[in-house]
């Protein structure tokens, strides 16, 4: 990591007058960062019920149903084809509004803000790609919404640990807990929200962290369940597995899908690198994308949206086995077409989705062809949506656990464990890298992951990815 002990003047004064006034009032610095945490969560809760309540309003208001799935499902081919290239040209038409303050704002930016406390989270670019993202998303294209709500809630935490004059060891825990807090509101599972937090974007248990997470993901997952219902997001769900020998066909899982969700990371970069190379504008490129998903939708409805749908078919284990495997393939290629192009949202859930239809069709698999004991293909959707998680975030406690949350079922807390706990050691002997701290080491930023938490490895010079002098400091705390 470069040298930062030369830091601007100006900005090392105003550092130390910040960090020496918390200490003459400490008292009215807790009490500050105590509203400003509520505040957050409080944003971060009505973000994500506002962006999914807008989604229903438009689906409905356009085809009569609130689902992404059933709207595409009865519209035209044309309409399949037509919206989503719509809606990638006015996602890539804000990217090139914004330029290249369109780069990062994402989960690996508020990594590299957490850890070691720079980088700008904007909320004016967080507002425009989010909405961006919702009109790629209402388009019908391949996108989860969970990336603009938990990118929200680390931008608030920035902005109004900034406005509230905090020291910069609390903001940078205001932007932990914003994270968690809207990781916790799009997924109503408080738990695997702190877990993320901790695996992924800390990488390391810091108390610090975890009672203002605790608490922004209570606020944020109570508002949010006052709101659109108190329940599992997928429902509640009673699994079993039949035979003890039935863990090793979950230890199996684990390494399939691990493989499974490595092809597709593989299969995101390169559609990356082939839509950079295109000689054309950031619109256009955002269309063509859309065109390419919208083209996809008109021959399998299923694959439009997050993936909510067609996942809760899955755990029902009422699909036919074909129409899975068509639906692994054509969601993975539809979620790189619409992500490749640069449409802002996250694939976090059309990575759950793939891990899903990979256990469904394991179990068909093992069902057809060994004597093995087995209990129900839901159960195994819902392992491979773990495992593919864990594999994808190497946070295979965080995706265990975010199972059960979407679930509610405990019978299942065993066969989670081994298979995330299998994934992710498969998936970093394959590459040490996450799909977040893949895209840090693109833009020249690598990490190593210690007992005493992340540290920096290596940095690119290039001053389009360095933060500028006056937040380019070493990380107090």
């Amino acid at each position: 990591m470069p040298s930062s002990s030369a830091p601007n003047s100006q900005h090392g004064s105003r550092t130390e007058r910040e960090t020496s006034g918390a200490s003459r009032r400490p008292w009215f610095e807790r009490v500050s960062f105590g509203l400003a945490l509520l505040l957050v969560s409080l944003i971060a809760g009505a973000f994500a019920i506002i962006f999914r309540v807008a989604l229903a309003f438009v689906m409905q208001r356009a085809s009569g149903s609130a689902s992404i799935v059933a709207a595409f499902s009865t519209a035209p081919a044309w309409v399949c084809v037509l919206a989503p290239t719509l809606g990638g040209l006015a996602a890539g038409s804000i990217a090139l509004a914004l330029r290249k303050d369109a780069a990062g704002q994402g989960v690996s930016d508020a990594m590299e803000a957490v850890v070691l406390g720079r980088v700008r989270l904007s909320m004016r670019v967080t507002l425009a790609k989010s909405l961006a993202s919702f009109l790629a998303i209402a388009a019908g294209g391949s996108l989860g919404r969970e990336g603009p709500i938990i990118q929200l809630g680390a931008a608030t935490g920035k902005l109004i640990g900034t406005f509230a004059a905090l020291s910069s060891r609390r903001r940078r825990t205001l932007i932990a807990a914003g994270t968690a807090a809207g990781f916790a509101a799009a997924y109503n599972t408080p738990f695997a929200a702190v877990l993320f937090v901790l695996e992924v974007v800390i990488g390391v248990v810091a108390l610090d962290v975890i009672v203002p997470c605790l608490a922004a993901t209570a606020l944020a997952t109570a508002l949010t369940r006052a709101a659109v219902g108190p329940g599992p997001v997928y429902g509640q769900r009673e699994f079993s597995w039949v035979a003890p020998s039935e863990l090793l066909a979950f230890a199996g899982l684990g390494l399939v899908a691990a493989l499974a969700a490595r092809a597709f990371m593989l299969l995101l970069r390169a559609g990356e690198a082939g839509f950079r190379r295109l000689p054309v504008s950031p619109p256009v490129r955002g269309a063509l994308g859309g065109l390419g998903t919208g083209v996809i939708v008109a021959l399998v409805p299923n694959v439009a949206g997050n993936g909510y749908e067609p996942l809760n078919a899955l755990l029902d284990g009422t699909p036919a086995v074909g129409f899975v495997a068509v639906l692994l393939v054509t969601k993975s290629l539809a979620t790189t077409s619409s992500v490749a192009s640069g449409s802002p949202g996250g694939v976090f859930t059309p990575t759950m989705l793939i891990g899903g239809a990979t256990g469904f069709l394991f179990y068909a698999l093992l069902h057809r062809t060994t004597p093995l004991a087995l209990g129900q293909p839901g159960g195994f959707a819902l392992v491979g949506m773990a495992a593919a998680t864990a594999a994808t975030t190497h946070a295979p406690l965080m995706a265990a656990v975010m199972a059960f949350e979407l679930s509610g079922d405990y019978a299942v807390v065993l066969p989670l464990l081994v298979a995330t706990a299998l994934a992710t050691a498969v998936s970093r002997a394959i590459a040490s890298d996450s799909i977040y701290a893949a895209e840090l080491r693109r833009r020249g930023v690598g990490w190593e992951l210690t007992l005493e938490g992340r540290r920096i490895t290596g940095e690119s010079p290039a001053p389009s990815l360095r933060p500028p002098p006056s937040v380019r400091r070493p990380p107090s705390g």
